[in-house]
């Protein structure tokens, strides 16, 4: 038996539907909007044709209502098209509040996936259906791009910056996942297996997988490993920003600016401290640029994004 041609990639999630119907939509528009011109052609072509009698004197005859319709139809139809796509597009860049929150790093040439409650996973990645998943991601090197063709979603993932990406996976099975940016030699070898699980295999899957810490658990030790507290923590002598609370405040930085401290904010004032640096306190704090890894950054902003409920506590 002959292996079968696979012509157009399954679906994962409803979106990918929404997107098929789109891509056909669209194209079927394309189609009637060409098809009168190419018949045209082909009735001018032999009712015109040399030796053919035929009245070849160009009488004038306009209708302004034909020249206008033939204008203003496609006009509308493709800027309802532009509605529909850019309803769908900000639709995928605002994630549910209750997203099951994924990291991952990119590099040269793999995918690293960090669950939340601490499972780690190279070039594989394990999602519960009908869940909201939220994947916020970085690259270690150069500029990648996440590409799950069942769900008809891509995103750049670049270096020093976070991009997020969202989706429901509705249909388990295995599908695949792909690097779409052109990325160094081995960049057709960065490929993996994008795996949708039911909730009970998902979660059985979690518990054989030898999971020992979260996210948040290993940002906690990095963070005092690397003496962060000495400057950072509550008995610190030294004047430093308190990070209780911090992720998700609203950060006044010298010079009048204001910033809002999300993941990025976090990155930034880890990676390079003195970029932004908040108002009333000194740029005293080392660059950690050259110490740790996107991996480690990821596990601190965790950590301090868990401190978040417990600064809010505090009365």
């Amino acid at each position: 038996m002959s292996p079968s041609i696979e012509l157009w990639p399954p679906m994962a999630s409803e979106y990918a539907g929404r997107v098929d119907l789109l891509i056909a939509s669209f194209g079927a528009l394309v189609a009637l909007l060409s098809a009168p011109v190419f018949i045209l052609m082909a009735f001018f072509a032999v009712r015109y044709r040399r030796g053919r009698r035929a009245d070849r004197s160009h009488r004038e005859d306009r209708n302004v209502w034909v020249e206008v319709s033939w204008s203003l139809i496609p006009f509308v139809l493709v800027l309802g098209f532009f509605v529909w796509s850019t309803k769908m597009f900000l639709d995928q860049r605002s994630p549910p509040e209750n997203a099951l929150t994924l990291t991952v790093v990119a590099k040269q040439w793999m995918w690293k996936f960090q669950h939340p409650e601490g499972a780690r996973e190279i070039d594989e990645l394990h999602v519960p259906a009908g869940r909201p998943v939220r994947l916020t991601m970085t690259s270690q090197d150069v500029i990648h791009s996440l590409y799950v063709p069942a769900l008809r979603i891509k995103q750049d993932v670049l270096p020093d910056t976070y991009s997020q990406l969202w989706f429901i996976a509705d249909r388990p099975g295995v599908y695949a996942l792909r690097c779409a940016e052109y990325c160094g030699t081995d960049h057709s070898e960065m490929i993996g297996r994008f795996i949708v699980q039911r909730p009970e295999d998902y979660a059985r899957w979690l518990a054989r997988s030898g999971t020992d810490e979260g996210l948040a658990e290993r940002g906690g030790k990095l963070f005092v490993k690397l003496g962060c507290s000495g400057c950072h923590g509550p008995a610190s002598p030294v004047r430093a920003p308190s990070l209780a609370g911090l992720y998700g405040s609203v950060v006044p930085l010298e010079g009048g600016r204001v910033v809002r401290a999300d993941e990025q904010y976090l990155h930034d004032s880890i990676m390079l401290p003195n970029k932004d640096v908040a108002a009333g306190y000194k740029p005293i704090m080392p660059p950690f640029g050259n110490l740790i890894g996107e991996e480690e950054v990821s596990q601190l902003v965790a950590w301090i994004k868990s401190q978040a409920d417990a600064g809010r506590a505090q009365p």
